[in-house]
């Protein structure tokens, strides 16, 4: 008794019919996962760092402290 052949002949396009669709599907779950988990509370903390955030303050307190080398602080 002898094996049968394989069939060889659309074997690619027989698979890619059924694995296409679901590795779309899962991409697509997976970009929306990222979106809503990752990206949008990055947005949000960034919005809310940026709403009380006051440049002139943070700059002078650096400069006090001596981060910066070419802005002498003022005098005390």
């Amino acid at each position: 008794m002898s094996l049968t052949k394989p069939a060889m002949r659309g074997l690619l396009a027989k698979r890619l019919r059924f694995h296409l669709p679901i590795a779309f599907g899962l991409s697509l779950i997976a970009a929306a996962a990222f979106k809503f988990t990752v990206t949008e509370p990055r947005k949000q903390a960034y919005a809310d760092f940026y709403k009380h955030y006051d440049s002139t303050k943070e700059f002078n307190a650096m400069r006090e402290a001596g981060v910066f080398e070419s802005v002498r602080p003022t005098g005390k």
